[in-house]
């Protein structure tokens, strides 16, 4: 057997027994794994959207913060000053993020690479800063009190309701990206993450195809915000700062960006490590930041890379050690 056909089949068996595992977790462990694990699964969404825009349609997001927000925030305010459900609430949360990725993304999108990543950084830091300063946020101190949410006369209360609402979720944003990527409108996506220019001339246009991966990557950040703050019943600014984008933007890169599963993997792996190595108490950060720093040496393409952006690193370290030997 191939051995490329081989990695494939032990990778899909560790992402099967990741799933059951995440499945079967609250009967098999305490509170705290069980929360960590519940982070992994909101980070596994907010990692989806993320990964519409970035892995999909190429374009460099630093303020993905901001829908994480914009989700938490609506949830948060419908459900503890207006007091309705959580699930209005959530489709509150979608409608806004929608709406504030139109309002971020239409006047920016004309813009390319650094510039775009700068534009980004600067709307995720206006819209924590508007949660600093704005009244109905809760200022700097946020939102306390959020309930839980309910489904008809049951309350999903504790960890593990929200637990398995999360899981559920993962599941549903995982069906409805993979049926995104492989639409015609993923293929135009994937056709200007490319190039741009020769997207154009096939009929393409370049600035809504932009703005579309930009409206539903705003939808899935916002629904994993919404899941958010139900879980902690308690959200304010210094939740969404630039280190959130930075960690959610890491989880893409180091899973491989635009495949899913190596989103999920990569979205689990930044979660789970920094918590495993709790015990090293101040040096967890430095070692876990050395272990990305090899990562990133020894696997550039990611954890689980497509077949062409594994051929590219192949090509381009080949490339790089042909010069050696030409000097």
């Amino acid at each position: 057997m191939d051995k490329a056909v081989q990695n494939n089949y032990l990778k899909v068996a560790a992402l099967g027994v990741l799933v059951l595992v995440m499945a079967f977790l609250p009967l098999i462990s305490d509170n705290y794994w069980i929360d960590v694990a519940l982070m992994a699964l909101i980070y596994i969404i907010l990692a989806l959207g993320l990964n519409i825009v970035v892995g999909f349609c190429g374009l460099l997001d630093l303020g993905f913060s901001a829908f994480f927000a914009v989700g938490a925030y609506t949830t948060g305010i419908l459900m503890t000053q207006y007091h309705l459900s959580f699930w209005i609430a959530i489709i509150a949360s979608v409608i806004l993020s929608a709406i504030a990725g139109v309002i971020i993304g239409a006047p920016t999108l004309r813009l390319r690479s650094d510039y775009l990543a700068i534009v980004t950084l600067g709307f995720g830091e206006i819209v924590r800063i508007s949660a600093i300063n704005l009244h109905f946020t809760g200022g700097a101190s946020g939102i306390y009190g959020i309930p839980k949410p309910t489904i008809g006369s049951f309350q999903l209360t504790g960890l593990t309701g929200v637990y398995y609402l999360a899981f559920v979720s993962v599941i549903l944003m995982i069906f409805i990206v993979r049926r995104l990527g492989d639409s015609r409108l993923g293929r135009a996506w994937k056709y200007i993450r490319e190039d741009e220019d020769a997207a154009e001339a096939m009929g393409i246009n370049r600035w809504r195809t932009k703005l579309l991966a930009y409206i539903f990557g705003a939808i899935v950040g916002g629904f994993g915000g919404s899941i958010f703050a139900v879980k902690m019943t308690a959200i304010s600014p210094q939740s969404f700062s630039f280190n959130q984008s930075a960690m959610i933007l890491l989880a893409v890169v180091l899973g491989g960006i635009g495949r899913i599963p190596g989103v999920v993997l990569g979205a689990v792996f930044v979660i789970l490590l920094p918590e495993v190595m709790r015990d090293f108490s101040d040096w967890r950060l430095l070692i876990f930041g050395g272990l990305l720093v090899v990562m990133m040496i020894f696997r550039p393409e990611g954890i689980w890379p497509s077949a062409k952006e594994r051929a590219s690193v192949s090509a381009g370290k080949e490339t790089e050690a042909d010069h050696h030997v030409a000097g």
